[in-house]
């Protein structure tokens, strides 16, 4: 999609910064009742039963082909189920939910011809951000982009388009906060701030799901976990306190031939 010439929307009027944290407007609880995914005689997804509540931090785990992607899809709205149903604060999905839902996906989803400033405006106007102008240049500063701002997006590294697609996800405020490989392309120090900034999202009520390869990252940041294995749910519960306990939990659920643990 070729990204637009012309200078990015005005915002809202400037208001005061506001911190980074903070549930946005929409709903609480995520919950899949049933939700399975079939495309033609493959089953991408076996019926599943999933429930998120505020400052919840599910890490998905599994080998590639599990299910994972196409669950994010349907939490996502993006993908309807063949069975079942996702319902947010209990009623049923659909897209009216979708300005509550943040997503950081392999693509950043930021347009190439615009600076990192922006596409944050543009976006902030998209959504209606209450203090527009403030909070991308709190955005900007928190994920260490405030030297390249006025950059266009084409000539990021893959780590500086990282930053600026984590700053576009968090920028709303989202009540679910969706992340495939985040803390891909990031060197330690991104690393660490995308963690902050997680942290700071889930204390402030955002429902976090993570999909990751990259268990170090995890220990004291997830809550709750959810191995998938040939698109069932392998196990499910709390999360292990450290790195140690993530490794040694999928190499016991992802007995796939050929896996292994990251």
């Amino acid at each position: 999609m070729a990204a637009p010439r012309a200078s990015a929307p005005a915002s809202p009027a400037d208001a005061s910064a506001a911190p980074l944290a903070g549930r946005g407007q929409g709903f609480r609880t995520v919950e899949a009742r049933g939700v399975s995914k079939v495309y033609g005689r493959e089953r991408a997804l076996a019926p599943l039963d999933l429930r998120l509540d505020p400052g919840d931090a599910l890490a998905l785990l599994g080998p590639n082909g599990a299910g994972k992607s196409t669950l994010v899809g349907i939490l996502a709205t993006l993908i309807r189920p063949s069975t079942g149903e996702v319902r947010f604060d209990g009623a049923k999905a659909g897209a009216s939910h979708r300005g509550g839902i943040g997503v950081l996906a392999h693509d950043p989803l930021v347009y190439g011809d615009l600076s990192a400033r922006e596409n944050l405006r543009f976006f902030a106007a998209i959504h209606d951000v209450p203090e527009g102008r403030a909070r991308v240049e709190a955005l900007l500063e928190r994920v260490g982009l405030t030297y390249a701002a006025d950059r266009p997006a084409r000539t990021f590294s893959r780590g500086m388009s990282q930053r600026l697609a984590i700053a576009r996800a968090l920028l709303h405020r989202p009540s679910l906060l969706l992340l495939d490989e985040p803390f891909t392309g990031l060197d330690r120090d991104g690393s660490e701030m995308l963690r902050e900034l997680l942290v700071e999202a889930r204390g402030g009520g955002t429902v976090l799901l993570l999909v990751t390869h990259d268990l170090e990252p995890l220990a004291g940041l997830c809550t709750r976990v959810l191995m998938l294995r040939r698109g069932r749910a392998a196990w499910s519960g709390p999360a292990p306190t450290d790195h140690a306990g993530y490794v040694a939990l999928y190499r016991a659920h992802s007995a796939v031939p050929g896996a292994g643990a990251p």
